[in-house]
């Protein structure tokens, strides 16, 4: 397992009640009702907050290997993310897929951001070999 080498940021929320609850951060910029996957109501779940934690992630990962390699990105860039959760064994887990949107990028260049991003981004770091990830160029 490898440690930080420096604390950039640190989030902090506060979540009661689970599935059927909310979560808030310190700060009162997130502030969110939870409702179970597939049940009525108008709350979020966590697949869908780490869904939308992950391509944002992404993002910022190919924007931060962009710059490095000098490559403009295009305005509108885009991640499609999808979490799944089901059972593994007696447990739960979850798998992720991501397809990444580049339009009008060289499609060579463009696969060579996304494998590095791909090594570089915080979640594809905490997931790798630990759930079924796959990321596509689209």
């Amino acid at each position: 397992m490898a440690s930080l080498d420096k604390v950039l940021y640190t989030a902090r929320t506060h979540t009661t009640g689970g599935r059927d609850g909310a979560s808030r951060s310190d700060d009162g910029r997130l502030d969110v009702k939870h409702t179970p996957p597939g049940a009525p109501g108008n709350g979020t779940n966590p697949e869908q907050l780490f869904a939308a934690g992950y391509s944002a992630c992404f993002i910022g990962a190919i924007k931060a290997v962009a710059g490095k390699m000098k490559i403009t990105v295009p305005a509108d860039v885009a991640v499609d993310a999808e979490v799944d959760l089901g059972p593994v064994g007696q447990a739960y887990g979850i798998a992720a897929r991501l397809v990444v949107h580049l339009p009008g990028m060289d499609r060579a260049q463009a696969q060579q951001l996304v494998d590095v991003a791909h090594q570089v981004c915080p979640y594809s770091n905490a997931t790798r070999g630990n759930i079924d990830v796959s990321v596509t160029l689209a």
